[in-house]
C-alpha cells in the first residue's frame, strides 16, 4: 500500500453527536495504524488518537468531519473509521414505542 496522506468527509449522524462512547471508539481504532490520523471541523484540527481532543470539536448531529490520514496504512485507517460512523458507532437507534 503506498504511503501518503487521504482525506475523507463523514457525517454524524448518530443522535448524540460524538460523545464521550463514539470519541473513544475513534481513539481506539485509529490507535491501531501507524498513520497520524487527524479529524477536522471547519478550522479546528484535532487528533484523532486523543479521546480529549476529539472531544473539543462538540461535533453534533450532521456535522461534516474531515478524517486524515498521513502515513503507511493511511487508506486502511480510513476506511475502518469511516466504517465507524457509517455503523452509528454500532449504536442501535429504534424508534420508541408510545407509551400507552
Amino acid at each position: 500500500m503506498s504511503e501518503g496522506k487521504r482525506t475523507q468527509t463523514v457525517v454524524v449522524s448518530n443522535p448524540q453527536g460524538l460523545h464521550a462512547r463514539p470519541a473513544s471508539l475513534i481513539m481506539k481504532v485509529s490507535n491501531r495504524f501507524q498513520s497520524r490520523i487527524e479529524l477536522i471541523k471547519g478550522q479546528e484540527r484535532v487528533d484523532g488518537k486523543s479521546i480529549l481532543e476529539i472531544l473539543t470539536l462538540g461535533a453534533t448531529p450532521g456535522t461534516n468531519l474531515v478524517i486524515e490520514a498521513d502515513g503507511p496504512d493511511a487508506e486502511l485507517a480510513l476506511e475502518a473509521l469511516a466504517q465507524l460512523f457509517t455503523s452509528n458507532f454500532g449504536e442501535a437507534y429504534e424508534e420508541q414505542p408510545p407509551d400507552g
